[in-house]
């Protein structure tokens, strides 16, 4: 298919004119667009994992699990929103289907196909679209949203989440009960993964629940690896990835095309779900490790606010995964908390209790403790 005859069909996509299942030509228009594929070195990463056995936890605004790209991936869970009318889940649809879309038609070459088409989702709703007039009802009354679908998440076996979402429960300061459930899903294995914003041209906001540290921030990029001008830059962001004229299925059995931060971090939570189906028992700082290591256009000093530690590439990715497999690699393990953010004020106690103890030892001072148990 030709290029205009591509860009004609993403049109009257965009324009929502014809659903997925009328024609073969808009299901090849819709394979044809996704640039990122190729820019993910997905085929050649394909070879080694699929994403089989991986729940990845999708905290959007639901997933239309009958879309034909994505029959048989979605797990639905709860609405925790408090507002159950509104519009409902075009941007989660999208976001599910850049993690473990399927595509459709004969042999599955049509439509949309994931980053980890063998991967489930698990539908969890915690925040309204844009634009709804519910959203600043939904804001006022379910402010602890986003941290019950974390727990909820990791209490149901997602390994992966993914939060292409900003602003944290409608303050950019974040919360307490956020932090705390983002420690829980990191101390149980899962890895969290978050859209760094979409303001980088403007205020480049601190945007939460990407500025958590423990959680991955991704920034997008362009057809050019190039970051987009949209793209927060901040010195928490992990990786980039493709972000720009991204094609994706829609809430109404369709697809559009879009620009976003949102798109690079699902795709990231899709290369997060490869590594983990691959090595199972690998814990979320050598799985941000893999995908950190494994980049393109790496700055040269290592990390920069606009590239973090480069573009994502499933392939390198997976190849460093493989690498740094515990134990062979001998890597410390951290405790449930990382990042490249500064630790809670709550671990205060915990380092001054190390020292007074490491004081202790050393004046053979015989001292009696109890292991604490973190969340």
């Amino acid at each position: 298919m030709s290029r205009l005859a591509v860009a004609f069909l993403v049109t009257a996509l965009v324009l929502g004119t014809v659903p997925a299942s009328a024609t073969d030509d808009v299901g090849e228009a819709a394979r044809a667009g996704q640039w990122q594929l190729a820019a993910l070195q997905l085929p050649e990463a394909w070879r080694s994992s699929r994403g089989e056995g991986v729940i990845v936890a999708v905290l959007d605004t639901g997933v239309n699990g009958r879309h034909p790209d994505l029959e048989g991936a979605v797990i639905q869970g709860p609405d925790l929103t408090g507002t159950a009318k509104g519009l409902w889940g075009r941007h989660g649809t999208a976001m599910a289907s850049l993690i473990a879309g399927r595509g459709h038609g004969d042999e599955h070459k049509g439509g949309v196909i994931g980053v980890a088409p063998a991967a489930k989702v698990l539908s969890i709703r915690v925040t309204l679209e844009n634009g709804d007039p519910l959203r600043e009802q939904q804001r006022a009354g379910g402010r602890d949203a986003l941290a019950k679908g974390i727990r909820y998440a990791v209490d149901h076996g997602a390994g992966v989440i993914s939060m292409s979402l900003g602003g944290g429960s409608g303050a950019w300061e974040g919360s307490p009960a956020e932090e705390e459930a983002i420690q829980y899903a990191i101390a149980r294995g899962a890895v969290l993964v978050a859209s760094s914003g979409n303001d980088g041209g403007t205020a480049n906001r601190k945007n939460f629940p990407a500025a958590y540290p423990g959680v991955m921030a991704v920034g997008a990029v362009d057809r050019e690896l190039r970051v987009a001008a949209f793209s927060n830059r901040q010195d928490y962001l992990s990786v980039v990835a493709p972000g720009t004229e991204i094609v994706t299925a829609d809430a109404r059995d369709s697809y559009v095309v879009s620009d976003g931060t949102s798109s690079a971090a699902a795709m990231v939570a899709g290369v997060a779900a490869l590594i983990k189906s691959a090595y199972p028992g690998m814990s979320p700082y050598h799985v941000r490790t893999a995908i950190e290591l494994g980049t393109r256009r790496q700055p040269a000093d290592g990390h920069s606010p606009a590239y973090g530690h480069g573009v994502a590439d499933a392939l390198l990715a997976l190849r460093e995964a493989a690498r740094l497999d515990p134990p062979g690699a001998g890597l410390a393990r951290p405790g449930p908390y990382f990042g490249d953010g500064p630790p809670p004020a709550s671990r205060g106690p915990v380092v001054a209790g190390i020292v007074m103890l490491a004081a202790a030892m050393s004046a053979r001072v015989l001292v009696r403790h109890r292991k604490r148990r973190r969340l």
